[in-house]
């Protein structure tokens, strides 16, 4: 079959709905969509009929209200659509009631206190404007899946969607009222988009049977080195071996038969690391669409033999992976508001625009770390791999000095061109991509979107650009509000502008984000440095943050207060889990190997001695095995204290901090000793494949 006609083949998408609705519901759908007006319930009814008529022709038995919990992950409840008659026999029935509302039950999903289990009512509804889908599993069967938001019975929101839906109409709102006072009178609309790189590992599934760790925690917390890492480099952009070539042609098709424009594939840094990017999408559907992306990876690597490890740091010692989040606002008739123009009109409206983010990422940068702070990502950030913990900009040099000419009120000139000074009504043309893509910056301007990369691959997207959206909202917002006071547009835009620059020009960072100098520069500067999750999530919090996502409407006091719960118990829950994987395989796997091997080299030193041999390099083994084994079994005894103690505490920020100094700790204590034994235990005897297996066997 044709890319063509496999791509979006399994999507109820504006094609479908234009070729089988009626041309005045098809007309009111599209208004619904564009214009968020609320839908009609003898609309939905004919919607649903057409919708269900779709599906049933492309094999479907079953329909399903898909949502996007606080765990990360998707859920979704499936009923047929059989109805039955009075005679005995059945109706296949889809009603718009079914279609636009459903009570998932769903009391054991995580609520940080909204609702108490017995308050069981959580309500799913339609989000008309990500198209409904088809989703077919390895047997066969296909089931018509509907994105929805989810919220409780008194109307707070239970997940991810709703508030990032609200982030988008906030943005919206205030960069139109920025573009009504620069005289753009056409635009009826701006939304925010991204394209989000998907970074994941593939390993052998036999290999990855035989680890518990992989298992449980999705990450190795035990495993020496291999004797060759990534450092020739030889892996990145290399030839792609057949078998991962394979997956990936198996992935692709599936992604583009649910819509998803996966477009770029390649091999990544670390041996056996790969990377997938779609292009732009408006980011409610990007969000709907990552969610898909990372499923999708793990069945379809399930398939080939393969498993997809979308953990942040699966292996110690070589580079983690990321999602790098390209966000950037476009109108509906085509303006990407983040590119640079030729005209003086477009120049002033792209630095407004660049200059709301540098306020914003400034204003807000713990709220900012806090979206990417999880378990997973603290391994990953700050290493020589991924962005600091430090949140900076990277504007490129030549569009640093321009804003910087422009804050002193001098004139503009590069390359032996000069343009007129700020001030009256014409502003610098500006220069399009002329920045190289700075991998070590957290945030990087790269021609017309910033890269957002600290966040982590198995993380939801939707989080980080709920306050992307939101903080560039609030700026925009004071933004629009002196220009809509202003008798002189041109004159209060380069104010704005240049006291912007003055006052948050700290935070744009063009160099290498991984030296030390940048952490003690960064410090100079006031930048916040937050090293760890625990610490990073109390900014959801603060007065700061509780105020800024209320006043925009994106999420209460309450709602807010929730998510700070659930993710500070999330935390204490995986490094919990990984402390019991780590005694588990410690006490059944790790001591028994060591334990037998020590005897080998007893019975060979006993029996050396009995002829005469010398037994110099037994003993000095042995002796040097047993010190490991002795340092291996106190710390083994440390991290079960720390997690028995970690346990029994009750405050949910006082147990997160307890994991994280006392049980992390004792953690990598106890690998460093078992990785040591590795190294002397012979191949054939480690109960675990090593590394050298997971990463140099597929």
């Amino acid at each position: 079959m044709e890319l063509t006609e496999i791509f979006g083949s399994n999507v109820f998408n504006d094609k479908v709905m234009r070729e089988r609705l009626p041309k005045q519901v098809y007309q009111i759908m599209r208004e619904t969509i564009e214009k968020d007006k609320p839908l009609r319930p003898d609309i939905a009814d004919v919607v649903a009929n057409a919708m269900k008529d779709w599906a049933i022709e492309k094999g479907a038995t079953h329909y399903t209200h898909w949502f996007q919990p606080l765990t990360g992950v998707t859920a979704e409840k499936h009923d047929s659509f059989i109805s039955q008659t009075s005679e005995g026999g059945i109706l296949l029935e889809f009603s718009g009631k079914q279609l636009i509302q459903g009570e998932p039950d769903a009391s054991s999903f995580p609520s940080g206190g909204l609702r108490s289990t017995f308050e069981a009512r959580g309500y799913t509804v339609w989000d008309c404007t990500s198209p409904a889908f088809l989703k077919t599993d390895e047997a066969g069967n296909v089931t018509l899946t509907i994105p929805t938001a989810f919220y409780s019975y008194n109307g707070e929101a239970l997940d991810k969607k709703t508030p990032l839906l609200r982030s988008m109409k906030a943005v919206s709102k205030q960069a139109l009222r920025v573009l009504r006072a620069l005289g753009n009178t056409t635009s009826q609309r701006v939304t925010s988009t991204v394209g989000p790189e998907q970074e994941y590992f593939l390993v052998d599934k036999n290999m990855y049977l035989k680890r518990i760790d992989l298992i449980l925690t999705g990450r190795t917390l035990f495993g020496s080195p291999a004797p060759k890492g990534q450092e020739l480099e030889d892996q990145y952009f290399g030839s792609i071996k057949d078998r991962v070539s394979k997956y990936m042609n198996e992935l692709n098709r599936e992604l583009w038969k649910m819509g998803i424009t996966a477009k770029t594939q390649h091999n990544e840094v670390a041996p056996s690391q790969y990377e997938m990017a779609p292009i732009f999408s408006t980011t409610n559907i990007a969000a709907d669409h990552n969610q898909l992306v990372m499923e999708t990876m793990q069945k379809v690597a399930l398939r080939n033999g393969l498993v997809c490890l979308l953990h942040e740091k699966p292996y110690a010692g070589i580079n983690g992976s990321g999602k790098h989040c390209n966000w950037s606002l476009s109108t509906d008739d085509g303006i990407n508001l983040l590119e640079p123009g030729h005209t003086p009109h477009d120049n002033l409206q792209f630095l407004l625009f660049i200059s709301a983010l540098i306020k914003a990422v400034d204003t807000h940068a713990d709220i900012l770390r806090a979206t990417c702070a999880h378990a997973g990502n603290d391994h990953r950030l700050g290493a020589n791999e991924a962005p600091p913990a430090i949140m900076s900009i990277f504007m490129g040099d030549e569009l640093t000095e321009i804003l910087e000419k422009l804050a002193k009120g001098e004139r503009v000139s590069k390359k032996g061109v000069q343009y007129m000074n700020v001030g009256v009504d014409t502003l610098p043309a500006i220069p399009k991509d002329n920045t190289d893509r700075n991998r070590t910056s957290p945030f990087a301007f790269t021609g017309n979107k910033f890269e957002f990369r600290t966040v982590g691959s198995s993380q939801s997207i939707s989080g980080p650009n709920v306050t992307l959206n939101t903080i560039v909202a609030e700026a925009l917002d004071e933004i629009a509000t002196r220009l809509e006071k202003a008798e002189d547009i041109n004159q209060e835009a380069a104010s704005i502008i240049k006291e912007i620059y003055q006052k948050h020009s700290r935070v744009i960072f063009n160099g290498n984000n991984y030296s030390e100098e940048w952490v003690q520069e960064a410090a100079r500067r006031g930048l916040p440095n937050i090293t760890n999750s625990v610490d990073a999530l109390k900014a959801f919090v603060t007065d700061k943050s509780l105020n800024l996502f209320e006043k925009y409407g994106v999420l209460s006091h309450k709602e807010l207060h929730s998510r700070f719960e659930i993710y500070m118990e999330t935390y204490s829950k995986e490094i919990n889990i990984e402390g019991n994987t780590a005694v588990y395989m410690t006490k059944r796997l790790f001591l028994p190997a060591v334990m037998e091997y020590v005897t080998f080299l007893s019975d060979s030193i006993y029996k050396a001695r009995a002829i005469s041999i010398d037994s110099y390099t037994q003993e000095e083994l042995l002796k040097k095995i047993n010190d490991l084994l002795t340092s291996a079994y106190k710390n083994l005894k440390r991290l079960e204290m720390a997690l028995e103690e970690a346990q029994t505490i009750s405050d949910t920020v006082k147990k997160a901090e307890k994991y994280r100094d006392d049980v992390l700790t004792a953690m990598q204590a106890l690998r460093k000793d078992i990785d040591a034994l590795e190294t002397y235990i012979p191949e054939d005897k480690w109960p675990v494949p090593t590394y050298k297996d997971l990463l140099f066997k597929l």
